[in-house]
């Protein structure tokens, strides 16, 4: 079971889903795209795992998108109505910055236009830019395409999809990438004692944490924050997108969710998390480790009324801040 964020507003939801395909809103604390000049470069196409390859009508159709504007800017893009059967992608420039690898925080703008060559919207216009984990399964259909290229590197991908009266369509974004960063395994800082009565937190060797609740434990009607280790990054704000790894359990010990047992961190934008983690973890340092002790009214509502799997019930986090930007 995973924690759930409000759906996030504008384009960039609506883009993020087209990217993903068949993306839901069940991530990590949750609600809840060739140019003349790239001509002559090779076009390439790679299928996420499991995904059937594109056919060469559905390559020669991306291919022939006409894309203007310069590497930064957002581009236009030319075409007839385009129809794949396949998510199919195709490099337009390859860049010339740092490698992308599986792990690294990669950070993208891109524009999307509809089957009919019609724009959707876009990430320039709204001069916020989307970061995700490279390898996370929300972006699957981005894995293939972009482990290998580097920062820089912009590509087209057509994604089959449905329209509003539900019909087959086609979605098409250029992606641009405009940044990439190494994210730590692990909160490293300096360890802080934590005050008596709160849940045990033991770490393994890879740094995932386990907890020992008290007999008898009953939470607390108000947010706990308790740093277990101090970090020495810039303090996080809550418009920032913050890069964590984190366990989730019930007050009876029971595991709900966990990005360590998925083996990859996540990253989303703070303000789209439950209320406990924007209260609790906003000022936080990157690098720190933040035990949460979350009333439910903070989490997912007072009352168990079938809103929501967790509602009416206070839960505890322990959450390590890899990044944020």
């Amino acid at each position: 079971m995973k924690l759930r964020i409000p759906a996030a507003a504008g384009v960039a939801l609506t883009a993020s889903l087209v990217l993903a395909g068949c993306a839901d809103d069940s991530g990590a604390p949750e609600e809840n795209s060739p140019s003349a000049e790239a001509s002559a470069e090779a076009s390439e196409s790679a299928a996420a795992p499991g995904q059937a390859e594109p056919t060469e009508a559905d390559i020669a159709a991306v291919e022939a998108i006409e894309v203007t504007g310069e590497v930064g800017d957002e581009p236009e893009l030319a075409f007839d109505a385009l129809e794949v059967s396949v998510p199919t992608t195709v490099v337009v420039d390859s860049g010339d910055g740092d490698e992308l690898t599986e792990g690294m925080k990669v950070t993208m703008h891109y524009v999307a236009y509809d089957a009919a060559g019609e724009r959707i919207g876009s990430t320039w216009e709204q001069d916020y830019p989307e970061s995700f984990l490279l390898g996370d399964p929300t972006y699957e259909l981005l894995t293939a395409p972009l482990v290998g290229q580097s920062v820089g590197t912009r590509f087209l991908i057509a994604n089959p999809t449905y329209d509003a009266q539900n019909e087959p369509s086609t979605v098409v974004n250029l992606v641009e990438i405009t940044e990439a960063v190494e994210i730590p395994a692990r909160a490293e800082g300096e360890a802080v004692e934590p005050a008596d009565g709160l849940p045990t937190v033991t770490l393994d060797d890879q740094g995932a944490p386990s907890v020992e609740i008290p007999d008898g434990y009953e939470g607390s009607d108000e947010l706990v924050v308790q740093t277990l280790i101090q970090g020495e990054g810039e303090e996080m704000d809550a418009e920032q997108t913050i890069t964590a790894h984190y366990t989730g359990w019930t007050l009876d010990g029971e595991v709900f969710d966990s990005s360590w047992e998925r083996g990859d961190p996540f990253s989303r934008p703070l303000a789209q998390m439950i209320p406990g983690w924007i209260e609790g973890l906003a000022g936080q340092a990157v690098g720190s480790q933040v035990l949460l002790v979350v009333p439910a009214e903070q989490a997912y509502g007072a009352e168990a009324d079938g809103s929501h799997e967790l509602a009416g019930e206070d839960l505890i986090f322990v959450v390590d801040i890899l990044d944020a930007g």
